[in-house]
């Protein structure tokens, strides 16, 4: 970790960027040598203007970079460098892979073979549904299943990965510190278990828009192809639907109805030549698998006495979280959470803010 921590330092410097990044390596050798060498030498380089060399110059603080690497030790967060062997290899191949990878979490050699689930924030019931269901079925295929964890369509995609008892990988537009939506801290914490939640950002980065179509180009960068469900014409899908083809991955779409707003952006990815996505098999013969669902995946878990407890509150007529926590009277971090188990195992779904009994 010794030699990590200046990886840390120089991918974390404002406006150096992923690119500058690489160029400063590829010329210096390492991160250290950055840190080491003269303001003369960086000048030279003819990378960095004047104003980057003296950014470079004044943050070279030790004692601040250790402290850095205590506080993302103490987070439980790992750092995967570019040139290190458990980097993912298909990021590591994009054209502008990001220098350093924080992850919460595990990555496997298994998630080389993931398939991105993207879509609108403002999803329809029908993109929900599909959402979930795609994301269920390509976890029960033993595909890995990455997303954004954003509202709508992330959200169901990775929650419908977690009922097919698979792994799903989240990718933030921030540190890993945050989490963002703050209505996902119990979703993420379940991503955790099952996968990871990562980031290209520092600790303390705040999910600030012009961070998400950066972020985007690694949701498909880990990707071997990405799936749209449901995105208008300004969606930010479309952009990582965008990165993927640059990246030389697939792009599926899910068709909707040409009325809706929402069907937009995905019906024009379908003109232009994306693979039309009816069902999971749509998928999976671009990739020559077949679609055995695994034992038992559908099985139903038991339910613990307060998963009982809301179900029995709910009752199939509907309610929202204030009305369960209030009913309950227990934190409302603890049922969040139960609420999440409970739509993984398929007894609730949500809709507009209410929850309903399957």
């Amino acid at each position: 970790m010794e030699e990590k921590k200046y990886s840390l330092w120089l991918s974390g410097l404002p406006q150096i960027g992923s690119r500058r990044y690489l160029s400063l390596i590829e010329y210096f050798g390492n991160p250290r040598r950055v840190f080491e060498c003269s303001r003369k030498e960086l000048i030279e380089s003819g990378i960095l203007n004047l104003k980057l060399v003296d950014l470079i110059v004044s943050k070279r603080d030790l004692d601040k970079i250790d402290r850095y690497l205590k506080k993302v030790k103490e987070n439980d967060i790992k750092v995967y460098t570019i040139d290190e062997e458990n980097y993912p290899q298909n990021l590591k191949n994009i054209y502008d892979p990001p220098p350093v990878l924080y992850v919460k979490g595990n990555i496997k050699d298994r998630d080389a073979d993931a398939i991105a689930i993207v879509g609108s924030r403002k999803a329809s019931e029908y993109g929900l549904r599909t959402g979930e269901k795609l994301g269920m079925e390509l976890a029960e295929a033993g595909i890995t299943v990455v997303s954004g964890m954003a509202l709508g369509i992330d959200s169901a995609a990775h929650k419908g990965a977690l009922k097919g008892r698979g792994r799903t990988i989240a990718v933030f537009a921030c540190g890993l510190n945050y989490i963002y939506p703050r209505s996902g801290i119990s979703l993420a914490r379940e991503i955790v278990k099952h996968g990871a939640i990562i980031s290209e950002y520092p600790l303390g980065i705040d999910a600030i828009p012009q961070n998400f179509p950066a972020r985007n180009r690694i949701i498909s960068g880990m990707s071997k192809g990405v799936v749209v469900i449901e995105a208008n014409e300004r969606s930010g899908s479309l952009i990582t639907a965008d990165f993927a083809l640059e990246q030389g991955r697939e792009v599926f779409a899910v068709p909707g109805n040409i009325s809706a707003p929402n069907s937009k952006g995905t019906n024009e990815l379908i003109k232009n030549g994306a693979k039309l996505v009816a069902s999971i098999n749509d998928i999976l013969e671009e990739y020559g698998i077949q679609h055995s669902e695994r034992e038992n995946s559908a099985e139903v878990e038991d339910l613990d006495e307060l998963e009982r407890s809301i179900l029995t509150y709910i009752n199939g007529s509907g309610k929202s979280m204030d009305e369960i926590v209030e009913l309950i009277r227990i934190e409302t971090g603890v049922v969040l959470s139960k609420m999440i188990q409970l739509e993984i195992k398929g007894k609730i779904k949500q809709t507009d803010g209410i929850y309903y009994s399957n």
